[in-house]
């Protein structure tokens, strides 16, 4: 069993410079010049208007009692953050980042990510379906809607620390965020663009992004800047330092059995944490000695699979509204129920059904869970899982043999809810610092 290392917390940082210090009454005091850049050690600035959690769960809609809790649209801009910095110095319990950011190209790929002049009818963003407030995924649908309503057949993957992922999308599809791009731009069911060129085209036709590629990017505006770009933003969402890390990675030195019980992080937690270990889930969601991607990155059948594949033809009955349901009488095969996972890319038997393990940071802001978003919440996950999987003879067997107790799953529960940041506030705040573009890349 794993046991907390000592290791000093690192903290969201952000320089600051100071110019004129002015006091009440209108008195000028200090005129302070650094030679340098001074870094402090300062907490993510949070606006609370803007922060994860805004967005209707649909828990309970199967009962006619159901009562929405979404909140209102955000009116206000947020704050701007420092975003480059978490590159240069990640937070704790993040391993180090291959490449620092710029925070022109960051800032230039913020404002390409919100804006919806970049699908074909100009209705679409990035965030519409990577939602900051939702975990930068969608809480409130299983699978998104793209051009023209048409369905998507996958869940959104969360965009949280995504700059430490190699294969990209659930099926491993892509290995470069730069290349990955341009998936949803030009799939007919997501943004819908004609071609790249369309794309580029649009842009270019935009006095401010015309003139701020070429400001930025020596060759301007290509299809490898945009790349750039787009995935510098993304590579910026980096959050660590949740509860689990402070005590795990950042605690003071205590013998094994009074660390688990440290004052600080919950008894029914570090419970959690044990049988996260005790029970095999860190064998595929791992965790190192000096930090936790808790995942292996690689591609597993969970069962998942294989009772979307028995949904397929005929679904068992389809809600209309809450506590309102019917039973389909023909068939209901789509593309939307087709999906062999891993299979698709490799052509190998073995793999289908196989999807990239998740990261479980951040994880109980990111439901709905599984690659088809069909469990709704942790507590139905870890249930699946005691339960013994989706019940594919071909299924991992590790997800077979889990004994879990009710006791058992609901510290696994309480354990994965310690592992949301302390930035990811910040991290909404500063998306929507952004001013959405109007419709017509033109301007008109």
């Amino acid at each position: 069993m794993l046991t907390p290392s000592d290791m000093p917390a690192n903290r969201f940082r952000a320089f600051v410079k100071w110019g004129l210090v002015i006091c009440l009454g209108g008195v000028t005091l200090l005129c302070q010049s650094l030679a340098g850049v001074l870094a402090e050690n300062i907490g993510p600035a949070i606006d609370g208007t803007h922060r994860a959690g805004l967005a209707d769960s649909r828990l309970g809609y199967e009962s006619v009692s159901y009562a929405t809790d979404s909140k209102v649209v955000i009116q206000s801009l947020g704050q701007r953050q420092p975003l480059y910095e978490l590159s240069v110095n990640p937070p704790l319990g993040l391993p180090a980042v291959t490449r620092h950011l710029a925070p022109a190209e960051i800032d230039l790929g913020r404002q390409l990510f919100f804006d919806r002049r970049l699908s074909k009818n100009e209705t679409l963003s990035c965030a519409m379906c990577h939602i900051p407030e939702q975990g930068f995924t969608q809480n409130e649908l299983a699978t998104p809607v793209g051009h023209l309503g048409k369905g998507v057949r996958r869940n959104v993957p969360s965009l949280y620390n995504v700059a430490y992922t190699e294969d990209l999308f659930l099926d491993g599809r892509e290995q470069s965020l730069e290349a990955q791009i341009w998936s949803p731009l030009l799939a007919d069911n997501e943004m819908a663009n004609e071609s790249r060129k369309a794309v580029l085209t649009k842009l270019a036709s935009n006095d401010f992004y015309r003139n701020r590629f070429a400001e930025i990017f020596e060759e301007g505006l290509t299809e490898a800047t945009l790349g750039r770009a787009l995935s510098a933003y993304q590579r910026a969402l980096l959050s660590g330092d949740s509860p689990f890390d402070r005590w795990y990675f950042g605690g003071e030195e205590l013998p094994t059995k009074q660390k688990l019980f440290a004052e600080g992080y919950p008894a029914l937690a570090a419970r959690g944490f044990a049988v996260f270990q005790d029970k095999g889930c860190a064998t595929c969601h791992r965790i190192n000695n000096s930090s936790a991607l808790f995942t292996d990155g690689q591609f597993h059948n969970t069962g998942t699979g294989y009772l979307r594949a028995g949904r397929a033809l005929r679904p068992p009955s389809v809600q209309l509204a809450p506590g309102i349901f019917v039973v389909p009488t023909v068939d209901a095969e789509t593309e939307t129920f087709i999906d062999d996972g891993r299979y698709e890319v490799t052509g190998l038997a073995g793999d289908k059904w196989r999807y990239r393990t998740p990261s479980l940071r951040n994880v109980a802001l990111t439901g709905p869970y599984m690659h088809d978003g069909s469990l709704a919440s942790l507590e139905t996950v870890v249930a699946f899982y005691a339960e013994g999987g989706g019940g594919d003879p071909a299924q991992d067997p590790r997800t077979q043999s889990v004994q879990l107790t009710q006791s058992d799953q609901e510290a696994l529960v309480a354990f994965l809810k310690t592992l949301t940041s302390r930035h990811v506030d910040a991290l909404v705040s500063d998306a929507r610092s952004v001013t959405i573009g109007e419709r017509t890349a033109g301007g008109q």
